[in-house]
């Protein structure tokens, strides 16, 4: 009798439908496709399009898309995805719509493919910063939740007119930011709510001047290198700090210039930017603290390291300190000519025993399943977008103070002079 009465009381649950995901942007983070070929960076099959369709191998997503702004692209991405996934992991499927058709080109494709999509299916978007917002909006409106690389936008007053046009449409928006599952920094932004107060942060972020040959269309013109590397540190700090009670109140800005405009830049095109960030206490303007964000995009061809990034933590109770640069993970290859460090934990690209991609581990590939399981939970009805926010995901609301430093940061290398942040109702103003 008892058994019967625990097993009536068992209710089956029911797995939420599997999500459709139109990728917005065929570059090197979606694909792994530049300039004709794969990528030179660590990146060479990409990052968006793998976790997908890995992700739909595994029943959480369904149909996939893909949309850029030259259809003419698309065949040789098909080959470039089918020799160096498909070929590479026991088959796995790469098949996507692809929007323009193979002989257009057309900047405004990401309508005709939005529209396409039905009241909570997803999109990402990987394209240059000053688009985030346009397409963003245009998703959010028509019932698409949104997933947008960092940043997120580059003003905010973007930015809350997103969070709002979010919250009356239902839809949950995300912001890539891997660096926050990173197992280190997880466990360091954990670890700092014991250290009691925050004092200060020094964070530094570079890429090669290679890189430069990838981003020279937008670099300088569109965006710049704080945006691009500095946002993954502001965002860990904040999301460390904020915790805590702090708020970021005045920022001043720095930049270095001189390597990327001889290699063809545009001659607005900053090398390194340093921004520093005043914090304070909520409720208790006694307590200051500072932070120093530096990026580059001009570092050693040959450094041995795609991406240099460390920081340094201090609290009234203690310091953390984080070089996630090198891993105690080197390889000697006669072919490089050079010592080289790897980052496995971000993505894993050897395959398993069994020849299947292996890489779910990695926090480039968690960060997309957050948000696929995010989504799928919405439709599902299982949760809210606020219950998001709630569990300190890199969301829209929870991301703001990113946006307003970042964008305080150009604003101060503009203007030459330091900008203010003020929140007034839960209203954040740059003055």
């Amino acid at each position: 009798m008892a058994a019967e009465a625990i097993k009536s009381a068992i209710v089956p649950t029911i797995s939420p439908s599997p999500l459709n995901v139109l990728m917005i942007g065929t570059g090197e983070y979606t694909t792994g496709f530049v300039g004709g070929g794969a990528s030179g960076s660590d990146k060479k099959v990409g990052v968006v399009g793998l976790t997908l369709f890995d992700l739909r191998r595994r029943g959480k997503v369904d149909r996939l898309g893909m949309v850029g702004v030259n259809g003419t692209k698309f065949p040789a991405i098909r080959q470039h995805l089918e020799t160096n996934i498909s070929k590479v992991y026991n088959g796995l499927d790469c098949s996507f719509d692809s929007y323009p058709a193979n002989d257009v080109k057309d900047p405004d494709a990401y309508k005709t493919a939005i529209d396409a999509l039905k009241p909570g299916d997803a999109i990402t978007i990987f394209t240059p910063d000053t688009t985030h917002y346009p397409i963003a909006l245009y998703a959010i409106e028509r019932g698409i939740h949104v997933l947008i690389t960092k940043p997120a936008v580059k003003t905010l007053e973007h930015h809350q007119a997103l969070i709002e046009a979010a919250k009356k449409h239902n839809v949950y928006v995300y912001i890539e930011h891997h660096k926050r599952f990173d197992p280190a920094y997880s466990d360091a932004r954990f670890k700092a709510q014991k250290l009691g107060d925050f004092n200060y942060f020094y964070s530094y972020m570079s890429q090669p001047k290679s890189q430069l040959e990838t981003f020279k269309a937008w670099a300088g013109v569109d965006s710049d290198i704080s945006y691009y590397l500095n946002s993954h540190h502001v965002d860990i700090c904040d999301s460390m700090v904020s915790q805590l009670g702090f708020v970021p109140v005045k920022v001043s800005a720095s930049a270095a210039k001189g390597i990327a405009t001889s290699l063809g830049c545009n001659e607005k095109t900053e090398d390194t930017i340093t921004v520093m960030v005043t914090w304070q206490k909520r409720g208790d303007p006694s307590k200051v603290a500072t932070g120093v964000y530096t990026a580059s995009w001009t570092a050693p061809q040959k450094a041995g390291v795609h991406s240099n990034q460390y920081f340094h933590y201090m609290a009234s109770g203690g310091e953390i300190r984080i070089n996630q640069a090198k891993r105690g993970y080197d390889v000697a290859d006669d072919t490089v000519g050079q010592l080289m460090w790897y980052n496995p934990f971000y993505m894993k690209y050897a395959p398993d025993e069994e020849g299947n991609f292996n890489g779910q581990t990695g926090y480039g590939y968690i960060s997309f399943e957050k948000f696929v399981d995010g989504c799928r939970a919405v439709n599902s009805g299982a949760l809210k977008p606020a219950d998001l926010d709630a569990r300190g995901l890199p969301t829209l609301n929870n991301t703001i103070a990113t946006t307003a430093i970042l964008e305080a940061g150009r604003r101060s290398l503009d203007e030459g002079r330091e900008i203010k942040i003020e929140i007034t109702d839960g209203v954040w103003k740059l003055v």
